[in-house]
């Protein structure tokens, strides 16, 4: 046995250590666009026990085992204050806690920092999901070296999410804040590790977290449960698919990917269709997915997120974030189906959907590409055993 000296509680990690099979306990506490829950799933497949709390990424619904929604209104917010309370005792007793950012639960930064120090009373590794905005990640896009552009900058300008009712409505300048600062600093002191989901995050906290342990691990996609419909022949029309979330339009670049397609099915009405979907729940969003052709996802993205690659799974071709960064860090040199928009260079997006149109007849070699990719670099056990063994070197330390 390994006592964690952090808790004095027994880590219970000597088999895990030895490499023979050993169950490890782990907690998630909150999600993002399904991330920890599709992780959570691979992990029991594998034996493990995990559970996940959160609030099912809110619109989404997504699987969760203790249910911490939010309603609306101050009634709301006690009731969610007393949920977590009530939920707290099921939280306790894991090798590992894994948060989905820093703000992993709706809660204002004093009160989270008490059910922080809780979790880590009353548990072994406490270990940080970068797999969504916070004050790193905010840092990093205002630095003017981390980054080319981002949701916030396209080069020294700011981007055109800046400044809108989006950017607004959610209270983006809080970042600024010193109370942010203060918070996510709390949090690095302790915590015990960091692991990104995009080569965004990772490259945040490699840039200004230097002194915690990062690693890369991926966004997990249950491939298995994910059939590929491949294309035996050039469609006659190409079926464009973009997903609208209604309060995150202009930050994705979703306003600029759908005007784009609207171009160029009006300059090519007869060669292509396409289908909008906005705020449906996570089920009805993949299934609706399945008969089209081509996936628009992302503009000022490095790196092909969820919706990418869940479509990519099934056999679409992604229209998204896929630049040299990206592919360094996960070390692809050979497969590189998606097509990567710049949103620095005009034209781009119309360009590379022009593209597909004019030569459909590489889509079914594009369809199993994406696929292939999919199953390399983020099928759910690949990504699941990256996270094993960050959390094993962890307690080697």
């Amino acid at each position: 046995m390994i006592i964690d000296k952090k808790s004095g509680n027994f880590a219970r990690c000597y088999r895990l250590l030895g490499g023979t099979d050993y169950n490890m306990k782990i907690l998630f506490a909150g999600d993002a666009s399904n991330m920890h829950n599709s992780l959570a799933q691979e992990l029991r497949r594998q034996g493990h026990t995990a559970v996940v709390a959160s609030h099912g990424s809110n619109w989404m619904n997504t699987g969760r085992d203790i249910d911490l929604h939010r309603e609306a209104g101050r009634w709301g917010a006690v009731r969610y204050v007393a949920r977590i309370m009530a939920a707290l005792p099921q939280m306790r007793g894991f090798d590992v806690v894994q948060l989905a950012g820093p703000i992993f639960l709706q809660l204002k930064p004093e009160r989270m920092r008490l059910v922080l120090d809780y979790l880590r009373r009353h548990n072994g590794k406490v270990v940080l999901s970068a797999l969504n905005t916070d004050f790193t990640y905010y840092t990093a896009c205002h630095d003017g070296v981390t980054y080319r552009y981002s949701d916030y900058r396209i080069g020294s300008q700011p981007s055109p999410y800046v400044g809108s009712s989006e950017y607004i409505a959610q209270h983006q300048d809080n970042w600024k804040l010193p109370i942010m600062h203060d918070y996510q600093s709390y949090v690095l002191d302790h915590i015990d590790g960091v692991v990104a989901c995009l080569w965004e995050y990772y490259a945040a906290y490699k840039q200004h977290c230097s002194g915690v342990p990062l690693a890369y691990a991926g966004i997990p996609i249950d491939t298995a449960a994910l059939t590929l419909r491949p294309l035996d022949e050039a469609p006659e029309r190409v079926r464009f698919f973009i997903g609208i979330q209604r309060d995150r339009n202009v930050i994705k670049g979703t306003d600029l990917l759908l005007a784009a397609l609207k171009r160029i099915h009006e300059r090519y009405p007869h060669l292509c269709e396409m289908e909008v979907v906005e705020n449906v729940p996570y089920a009805e969003y993949t299934q609706r997915m399945r008969s089209s052709h081509v996936i628009l996802d992302q503009l000022y993205s490095y790196t092909p997120a969820t919706n990418a690659l869940l479509a990519m799974a099934q056999g679409l071709v992604a229209v998204s974030g896929a630049e040299p960064e990206y592919y360094e860090l996960i070390g692809e040199k050979a497969n590189k189906p998606i097509f990567n928009v710049d949103p620095t260079t005009e034209g781009s997006i119309d360009s590379q959907l022009e593209w597909l149109i004019n030569h459909r007849d590489k889509l079914p070699e594009l369809s199993r590409a994406s696929r292939a990719f999919v199953e390399k670099h983020n099928a759910a056990p690949v990504v699941a055993q990256r996270y094993l063994d960050f959390w094993k070197k962890l307690f080697e330390s």
